[in-house]
């Protein structure tokens, strides 16, 4: 499903609407806000990415559900199928990883909004996930060159905060149904 979606219409997307976030901080921000908090619509991420929806055209608002929609399920579903949403390979690694650093500010942008008032004292696995994201959100791409060794390196960053996002929306089930417990039909 994430596979569908291509960060630079993304990017294109939330640009002509006035988006008050980078595209890969706004993916981010969305997987964070999912393990957080149940419900957590559509809605809900749109009006925090966009305060103005009004240059919101229909293409646009079909392609914030589509992001949202696969995100989402790719979170509830088996397999561990979630991605991040990040440029495509074929760009500058520089740019890259930026964006990575971008995503996980989003991620725990989006995991602070929920019901954890402190990310810090968060502990065991979640913890230590959110200290490495905090670590991997501060450091900048300016320097990073091109080389296999560097490309590695990214490579395995991306796979570590794709399995740690996973992880977490599934560590945080407990919390979402204490605040958001699931409706029963009686």
């Amino acid at each position: 499903m994430m596979a569908d979606i291509r960060f630079k219409d993304f990017e294109d997307v939330l640009d002509a609407a006035g988006s008050l976030a980078d595209a890969a901080e706004a993916h981010g921000s969305l997987c964070g806000a999912l393990c957080s908090m149940t419900p957590y619509g559509l809605q809900d991420w749109v009006n925090e990415l966009l305060p103005d929806q009004s240059s919101l055209c229909d293409e646009s608002a079909a392609m914030m559900e589509k992001v949202f929609s696969a995100t989402a399920t790719c979170f509830g579903g088996q397999g561990m199928a979630f991605q991040p949403l990040l440029p495509d390979d074929d760009q500058p690694l520089n740019g890259r990883a930026n964006a990575l650093g971008l995503w996980c500010t989003g991620f725990l942008y989006g995991l602070g909004t929920g019901q954890i008032s402190d990310l810090r004292a968060l502990k065991g696995d979640v913890g230590e996930i959110v200290r490495d994201f905090t670590e991997i959100s501060q450091a900048t791409g300016d320097e990073a060159e091109s080389d296999e060794s560097s490309e590695l390196a990214y490579a395995e960053l991306v796979e570590f905060i794709r399995v740690a996002a996973q992880l977490v929306f599934e560590e945080l089930q407990p919390l979402r149904q204490q605040f958001f417990p699931p409706t029963r039909l009686h």
